[in-house]
């Protein structure tokens, strides 16, 4: 018998070790982990033209630099989009320059995953609701799952809204299908899980549930962000709209950090999130 599209993909991830058992790390170790694996350094995946390129995008109003949200395009030149995302990454832009690597300070990433770990650990204490999801179903599985798992052990509520429901777009010869690993949503195509920037899933997860809070990246923080639910979220260097939206007063937390490597690799996120989460 064919696989479940989640259970295949599931089976397709990387497994995970003792290091995603929440224990005290010291900082450093945390550190040397996110420049080991290169979710931070001094040169993520994504170079100095192809930011640039998208920040053009965003400023030029492209939908798929939107990830959902209004507001954006030529809010801000591309010099000062740039400057954003030099002050969240942690480094200083060179406005002269139009190629060479991008750096994202790792203590910046510790620092915003701490950040996300206490806004959620006041989802525990209050016992919110909440609602995970990420446009990246494979490099950043484990790291919501996981983050999910934790949360609901300790006295939040995971929500899985509009789970199963499936719709076509125009021009499309597939359907789209929101299903979830874990407490985590993705977008699939029914074969496969997809990676997306489109804020429809999301749009239509809150047509269904209204949480508390939301952790996510891409289309589907966009979206949250957009109907005004408070959102944490995950960007990349080359992926400014939601570090814009946190410059225009719409969400307080974003992780810029490279938002693709090995799924397994993100424990040092993982670790400092659940730090600052009440105990189990």
């Amino acid at each position: 018998m064919a696989m479940d599209v989640i259970e295949h993909h599931a089976a397709q991830l990387p497994a995970l070790d003792d290091r995603w058992e929440p224990r005290p790390y010291e900082r450093d170790e945390l550190r040397r982990a996110l420049l080991d694996a290169a979710i931070a350094g001094p040169q993520v995946s994504h170079p100095l033209d192809n930011v640039l390129r998208h920040i053009e995008l965003l400023y030029e109003g492209d939908p798929d630099k939107q990830f959902a949200m209004t507001r954006l395009a030529g809010a801000l030149s591309p010099r000062k989009i740039l400057d954003l995302v030099g002050a969240e990454a942690g480094f200083e832009p060179d406005h002269t320059a139009t190629h060479g690597p991008v750096p994202v300070d790792p203590d910046h990433v510790l620092d915003r995953c701490q950040a996300v770990g206490d806004r959620l650990r006041l989802a525990c204490r209050r016992g919110e609701t909440v609602v995970l999801a990420t446009g990246h179903p494979v490099g950043l599985a484990h790291l919501y799952a996981e983050v999910g798992r934790e949360l609901a052990r300790r006295g939040a509520r995971p929500l899985r809204p509009a789970e199963g429901e499936k719709w076509r777009e125009e021009g499309r010869h597939h359907w789209w299908q929101i299903r979830y690993l874990g407490h985590v949503a993705v977008l699939t195509d029914k074969a496969s899980a997809r990676h997306t920037h489109s804020g429809e899933p999301m749009r239509r997860m809150l047509a269904d549930a209204v949480p508390g809070v939301v952790f996510a990246d891409h289309g589907f923080a966009g979206t949250a962000i957009e109907q005004g639910i408070d959102t944490v979220s995950i960007a990349d260097v080359n992926d400014p709209a939601l570090i814009l939206a946190k410059a225009q007063g719409r969400t307080e937390v974003v992780i810029v950090m490279d938002d693709n490597v090995q799924p397994d690799t993100y424990w040092p996120c993982f670790q400092a999130i659940v730090s600052r989460l009440p105990a189990a």
